[in-house]
């Protein structure tokens, strides 16, 4: 089917409110600019914002040329409980925010003629989520048009039989092998159809045909049945009458790994017995995948999953999923020693696993964060049971044919997976996960310390906490008393008990004999174990289970190293996932290290970000992405990185998911003499930190890559050399004090979803960092002002910083900084001419200013 962009053209209000509608171009975040306030029901989940519902509407007249065509609607992300009309009568409702849905409009919609579309989108019912979830149609809208006889969008499925591998003989990414993979295409009506594989330079490597054979309602598809049963009987939900097979050789094909990113298009011609035509593509990656006592196998080859969970949402762009935003995000955590993501909790967007795909990133694919036991109040819980199982067919077959993803998840941290219930429903996911779609393993993300609680009474989660909460919130509300008053209870208050404990609090827990009674049972029904702070269990585990693979599905960063050194000799340890990669809005507070002078309050409102990433909410890598990178054997180093010297022994906020507050710079000034606290990262016998030429002290490397240095800070520059056992220098890298002149300086970090500063394609997002320098670009971390940006020649989506603590709104034009830093993103005109030009200009209080072009080709 022919895919038509259907972004334009709407308008947006809160639901029956006496107002105009606003003009928006999809997709769009409506929650984002929305008031924060104490009395927001969301509360710390949210980061304080209040929920609405809205009305989406756009008048669309279809052109003659879709005269008597097959129209699909596809909506990738509607959070949430969407509502689809066209000229008042409704078509749909899908209540899962996460999951892209179609809508058939070809009865609806007449050629020539003007029609009303309208979604709703409901976010009042507060609260409805653990973190911020973002609110409208903040993923993009497409609109299908075939003939009646059509290829199913999405209807494409390619997966590798077999490679068998060739012999090296070209460049270091020439990895070979011959191939035997397997095109199924599913249709609406019978015939045959034509399969051309396309490599990277556009050439047809290998072709076929194949004949449609009918699927009958109970999902089975005649000689078709090599398809697994559920996968047929999902197509024929979705809209497919008939399903062809074809198994093609691919003789020299290129692999796909996370060094190799090889990719190839499948082009398919469809006639229909009808006189029906239809062509349609899919993009896949040549490679096998199995999984057992040999861990992880990509292409025979043993791969460790090293790995970030991520939320949606994009920054300061709030939930829209930007494809250049979403791509940006990727390439900063791959450079940060990343080879995998964790979608959590939800299933990821197109963008993702397109970027994904093309940079060699893993994907472990995950479908929700609850089961049949409320979290928060209005959360899906009361959909689950009617709907989880077209939830899964449509996230399986968004996702199926992208190469990169490796792992399903049916859960995070769903304490029923400690009952007879649970444990049945866990096995009931898994199977109908492998019914749609063998090819990979499942898993479920399990706090094993939350589960042994819960089985005695004293779990995280439960249905009258929920509603106690919300009802709590509901009184205070009334009776105007503020929300910052309210009385943490369920995760929030799991939350609080691990920052004041710290990270061993939920790793010492699990250890518990009566954990793993909790947990065997569900663990049982998955093919991968889902650890969530459980690294004190894994040598026990390996041992106790001798075939079970075990996946640390969300963990601490300072256990990166520990991991990595255990995973590379017990190949059942198959992977970790840091919480968090990046910073991400709501789940307030939980991760932040935090002074007073930019948080006057450690809990409630004004808090918005959860401040546990390894890069900050704008993408900048902290202190412990420079430790991860190294940890996880991306590069030796030596990096280093210094603890605000200006809050050497203050008080901070509590956090049981970061390992310090370091940052790379050696620019404090005004604290000259205080102590300074180093960090420095190597994988080295030993490392010396030296200041302006003398050695401050020297430490051997010892189960770990990271030492601590203290000394008094003084201007200069500050060294970190690192050494082999035979004290041999093998590294060195410093840091240098900025100058007196401070200065405001713009410039480009990325553009169109690559860190780059190049130009920025028509209709494609510019990232401008905003930065106090000295004349020499080296950034001033104490230095703080507030910014306000003008754009000519294009339009700001969003400004901001990346303080936990943030008390503005992403969608002014004016900003705080952080340790001396904003980012601003930039979207070019769609209509743009190469030989345009965008102009920025950002100016503070005292004056200074900067101005940036930033060109358009």
């Amino acid at each position: 089917m022919q895919a038509i962009d259907f972004n334009d053209g709407w308008s947006y209000r809160h639901l029956d409110a006496d107002e105009s509608f606003t003009a928006v171009r999809l997709p769009h975040d409506a929650m984002i600019g929305e008031p924060r306030h104490e009395d927001a029901p969301g509360g710390v989940n949210t980061g304080w914002f209040d929920g609405r519902d809205y009305e989406y509407v756009k008048t669309y007249a279809p052109g003659p040329e879709l005269a008597g065509r097959r129209l699909l609607l596809e909506f990738e992300g509607v959070y949430h409980n969407a509502e689809v009309w066209v000229d008042g009568v409704q078509l749909a409702f899908r209540p899962y925010g996460y999951t892209n849905f179609r809508v058939d409009v070809t009865d609806a919609l007449a050629a020539g003629e003007p029609h009303e579309i309208r979604v709703v989108a409901r976010n009042a019912d507060q609260p409805n989520s653990r973190w911020y979830s973002g609110a409208g149609i903040y993923r993009p809208v497409t609109l299908w048009a075939g003939d009646a006889g059509h290829i199913l969008p999405d209807g494409i499925v390619v997966r590798t039989v077999s490679a068998t591998p060739l012999p090296a003989d070209g460049p270091a990414d020439a990895v070979k092998a011959d191939a035997v993979i397997e095109a199924s295409v599913e249709t609406t009506a019978s015939g045959t159809v034509a399969i051309d594989i396309i490599d990277a330079s556009g050439a047809v490597v290998a072709n076929a045909q194949a004949v449609t054979r009918d699927i009958q309602p109970t999902g089975r598809g005649g000689e078709a049945d090599v398809v697994p049963q559920g996968a047929l009987a999902a197509a024929f939900d979705a809209g497919a009458n008939a399903v062809a097979v074809a198994r093609i050789e691919v003789p020299d094909a290129a692999l796909w790994d996370c060094d190799h990113p090889n990719l190839y298009r499948c082009v398919v011609r469809f006639a229909g017995d009808d006189g029906s035509r239809d062509e349609s593509e899919t993009t896949f990656g040549v490679r096998t995948l199995a999984w057992g006592d040999d861990g992880l196998l990509l292409n025979g080859r043993r791969v460790i999953i090293q790995g970030a969970c991520i939320h949606h949402d994009n920054g300061v762009l709030g939930a829209c999923a930007y494809a250049d935003a979403v791509e940006r995000k990727v390439r900063l955590l791959r450079a940060c020693g990343y080879n995998a993501v964790r979608s959590a909790h939800n299933p990821c967007s197109r963008a993702l696993l397109d970027v994904c795909d093309r940079l060699g990133v893993l994907v472990m694919d995950e479908y929700i964060d609850h089961w049949y036991i409320h979290k928060t109040q209005h959360d899906y819980v009361d959909y689950f049971n009617d709907w989880w199982r077209r939830d899964l067919n449509d996230m399986v077959r968004k996702d199926r044919s992208h190469p990169s993803v490796v792992l399903y998840s049916t859960g995070n941290e769903v304490s029923e997976t400690a009952q007879p219930k649970g444990i049945a429903l866990t096995q009931a996911m898994t199977d109908h996960l492998h019914g749609l779609d063998p090819t990979r393993p499942v898993t479920c993300g399990v706090n094993i310390f939350f589960n042994f609680l819960s089985s005695i009474g004293m779990g995280v989660y439960s249905d009258d906490k929920a509603a106690k909460e919300a009802a709590e919130a509901e009184k205070r509300r009334a009776a105007g008393e503020s929300q910052k008053k309210h009385k943490a209870v369920g995760s929030e208050f799991f939350n609080n008990m691990a920052g004041l404990l710290g990270a061993d609090f939920m790793k010492t827990g699990a250890t518990l004999p009566f954990c793993d009674w909790k947990t065997r049972d569900a663990f049982a029904a998955m093919d991968m174990a889902g650890y969530n702070y459980g690294i004190k269990r894994y040598r026990h585990d390996l041992r106790a289970y001798p075939h079970r693979l075990i996946l640390g599905s969300e963990t601490f960063c300072s256990d990166a190293y520990r991991f990595r050194e255990l995973a590379k000799r017990e190949p059942r340890l198959v992977g970790d996932f840091v919480w968090a990669g990046i910073d991400y809005l709501g789940e307030a507070g939980v991760g932040s290290w935090e002074y007073e002078d930019y948080a006057p309050r450690f809990s409630g409102f004004g808090w918005l970000t959860a401040g546990s990433g390894r890069l900050d909410l704008t993408g900048r890598p902290l202190g412990e992405a420079l430790y991860t990178r190294v940890a996880l054997e991306a590069d030796n180093g030596p990096y280093l990185a210094v603890c605000p010297v200006n809050h050497a022994g203050d008080r901070h906020s509590p956090s049981a998911w970061k390992m310090s507050n370091a940052i790379d710079s050696w620019s404090w000034n005004g604290c000259e003499g205080r102590k300074a606290n180093v960090e420095v990262y190597a994988r080295a016998a030993a490392v010396a930190l030296v200041l302006n030429g003398r050695e401050i002290g020297r430490k051997a490397m010892r189960d770990d890559c990271i030492a601590r240095f203290s000394c008094a800070y003084e201007p200069g520059v500050l060294e970190a050399v690192s050494y082999d056992e035979s004290g041999r220098e093998i590294g060195r890298r410093r840091l240098v004090s900025a100058g007196e002149q401070t200065m405001l300086t713009a410039e480009i970090e990325s553009a169109n979803g690559e860190l780059t500063s190049g130009a920025v394609h028509p209709g494609r997002l510019c990232f401008v960092r905003l930065r106090y320098t000295d004349a020499n670009g080296i950034t001033k971390p104490l230095e703080r002002g507030r910014i306000t940006v003008g754009v000519e020649g294009g339009r700001l989506l969003g400004l901001g910083c990346a303080a936990p603590f943030n008390l503005d709104s992403f969608v002014s034009n004016e900003t705080g900084t952080y340790y001396g830093e904003a980012l601003a993103v930039v979207e070019a005109p769609h209509d743009a001419s190469h030989g345009d030009a965008i102009v920025l200009t950002a100016a503070d209080a005292t004056g200074r200013t900067t101005t940036l072009t930033v060109p358009v080709g």
